[in-house]
Parts: structure tokens; sequence; C-alpha cells
């Protein structure tokens, strides 16, 4: 099999032969030579926080792992070929339901186990105040548990790749030891900490920031604070959420700067309601509201529950707010949260030797918009 495009991140027009699932031969060719019809060719896009998409919610009390399936093979078809379901705060039995559909999932098909990558939880021991909250139930915001984690990641058959939680919560610190120790990346989210306490939490092993800017009080004084000294911790990683709504656009651009675009990682955090129509939703047990703009509140308030959008919206978004290169904003997308698991051997660029993992897609420059023609994992078409 052939396939002639620009590759991203090379910045060439190119000609790849794939044998038996691999990249075989990657050659430059000359634009004039085919008629590439603006194809672009880039790595499957990798989300590493998606709560759920087109209806499927990871968190529901009845998730099923045939959830999981339709949602991952959903997410094909926007770019997405490789993602980490994200379990968010709630009460040990519902949670433990949502890994056991996950895990599930990725046991029982190979194609869904070729693009999950590893199961996300967030919280539930994160801060319970208001703001740094979110819409994480504060009833099940919980103290952390080395032995609940420990119930969970044995459901999970060690799929559990990373967790979020508040360093400032009592046991957090040790808890961060034993997770890294275990294997597990440590994000720091839903957090009111101080300083000393982000500090420690980097000591202690802990190695991105979840969704930097939200998750966070409404008004919080200009300096210090637990933003500020994210952003500034060059130990970290950071994860954002660019959907227009979690962030204006001059956030963006300013915190992709200070915290360089070799730490920055581009996230959906996308809920059940991403791809339906604007109205009123249940969210675990909560009223939540699709706007006609896709921002996605809890009913009745100004606060954010999850974004509407797929990735490929983040990278356009990207490119569009912080005034960076379609390549760059790829990588944000690809190479940069393959690192953050480890994974940046085996997936996250294209090149000779590798599985033969890729989209296609075309790129309108005047809007920043890419229309996905096809998600390809391992040489078999998944769109």
């Amino acid at each position: 099999m052939h396939i002639s495009g620009r590759l991203i991140g090379l910045n060439q027009h190119v000609e790849i032969e794939v044998v038996e699932g691999v990249f075989s031969t990657i050659t430059e060719i000359k634009e004039n030579i085919l008629d590439l019809q603006g194809i672009c060719i880039a790595p499957p896009l990798i989300d590493i926080q998606v709560n759920g998409f087109a209806g499927y919610d990871l968190n529901s009390n009845d998730v099923e792992a045939a959830d999981v399936h339709q949602m991952v093979k959903l997410l094909w078809k926007t770019g997405t070929g490789f993602c980490c379901p994200t379990v968010v705060t709630g009460s040990h039995q519902r949670m433990s339901r949502s890994i056991q559909a996950i895990t599930t999932a990725l046991l029982k098909d190979d194609t869904i186990r070729s693009s999950i990558i590893g199961i996300h939880v967030e919280g539930p021991y994160i801060s319970s105040q208001d703001g740094p909250r979110g819409a994480h139930p504060k009833e099940h915001v919980r103290q952390p548990d080395w032995d609940e984690f420990q119930r969970w990641q044995d459901i999970a058959e060690g799929q559990i790749k990373i967790l979020t939680l508040a360093p400032e919560t009592e046991g957090a610190i040790a808890l961060i030891e034993k997770l890294t120790e275990s294997g597990v990346v440590v994000a720091i989210g839903h957090t009111s900490a101080e300083y000393q306490q982000i500090q420690d939490a980097i000591q202690a092993g802990a190695t991105m920031s979840t969704h930097l800017g939200n998750g966070a009080h409404a008004q919080i004084r200009r300096h210090p604070n637990y933003i500020w000294d994210q952003l500034a911790a060059d130990e970290l990683y950071a994860s954002f959420i660019v959907d227009g709504h979690h962030l204006p656009s001059s956030v963006v651009k300013s915190m992709f700067r200070a915290k360089g675009l070799e730490r920055t990682v581009l996230v959906s955090d996308a809920v059940h309601l991403a791809g339906l129509q604007p109205g009123r939703y249940q969210f675990g047990n909560r009223d939540i509201e699709l706007t006609s703009d896709q921002s996605v509140r809890l009913y009745g308030t100004d606060y954010l529950a999850g974004a509407a959008i797929e990735l490929a919206r983040g990278v356009e978004n990207s490119v569009k707010f912080a005034k960076i290169s379609l390549d760059q904003a790829f990588q944000l997308a690809t190479v940069r949260p393959a690192s953050v698991l480890g994974l940046e051997n085996r997936i996250g660029s294209i090149q000779v030797g590798r599985n033969a993992d890729y989209i296609t897609f075309q790129w309108d420059k005047l809007e920043s918009k890419i229309n996905v023609l096809s998600t390809v994992i391992g040489g078999e078409n998944r769109d």
C-alpha cells in the first residue's frame, strides 16, 4: 500500500509504503509530480483525557463495555486514534464499574486494545472547594487511599496509567510516591495547593498538570497562585483544553509561551455531549447544559463541566489562538502526550519500522479547519 501527501512534522511531500502493517519506506517527492489534492498525513491524535463522546458516557451508572467500544470507534472518525478513557470522581462502586467497562472493552477486542493506551482516573482525591473541584460531586471527594487505588488497579489489570489529584490533600504526597513507583503518571489537578505543596508533589514524582487554568477558583490572587506555580515548574508537562471556552485565546497564547511547546499537551476533556445537539442533559447525577456555542456547564451556573469538542478542534484552535504552525500544533496532540506516558518510541510519530498508524486529512488554511479523511491503525483502516 502506498500513500502520498504532505507529511506533518517534516513539512515535506512524501510517498509512504506500508508493508504488513508497518511503515516500510518514506520517500520525499516533488509536489508537482502528483496531484496531491491537498492531502496531509500525520500520526493519529492521542487524547489522554476523554470522558465520553457522541452520547456514550464513561461515567454513567450503567456504562457497559459496548459503550466504550462505540466511543472509541466514533473517535476514530475524528482523527483520534489513541486515547485514555477517563473516569472521574464518584462513589467507589460507580468508579469501579467504569474501570471494569473500559478494561473489558480493551481485553475483548484487539482493535480497541490497540487504541486504548491506558485509563486516566481524575479524582476522587481532589480539592473539595468550590472552583477547584469543578463539576466533580462534592459528596464523593475524599482523601487519598492507596488501598482503594489498588482495588481499582486490580480491576483494570494494571491499565490505569494516569491519576489526577490535589497534592494538598492529606496523604497525597505519600500516594504520589507509591503511584510513581508503580509506574503510574501522577498529574496535579483540581487543586488549591500552595507553592511548597506543588514542589513537594514534583519531588514525590508528579510530572503533569491536568487542564491547567481550569478546575480553579473564579477569582485568585494575582501572584503567587497555583496556576503560575505550575506554569513555572519546568518538571511538569501541562495539558490544556483549547475549545474557546475553558481558556480565552490570549490566555492560551500566553500559557503556551510560558510553559513552552516542549511541555504542552492538548486534551479534549470531552464528555458524552460532544457531538450532540444543544440542550439540558444528565451527567452522573447532575444537570448540565450544552449551549449553542458548544460549551458544557452545570445547569444554571457558569461552571464548566467538561468540553464538547474532539481533539482535532483543539489542534485547529491552537493554530488560531497561539499563532503556531499546524505542524507545531499536531505535536501537542501526538508527540507530547506520547511522551507523558513514555510511549514516544511506539506512537506519536511516523517513522520507518513503526506500526502504520496515521491519519489523512485536508487542511483549510484560510478557515483553520481539519477535514479528516481516514484513520489507520496498524495498517488497518478504522474510519
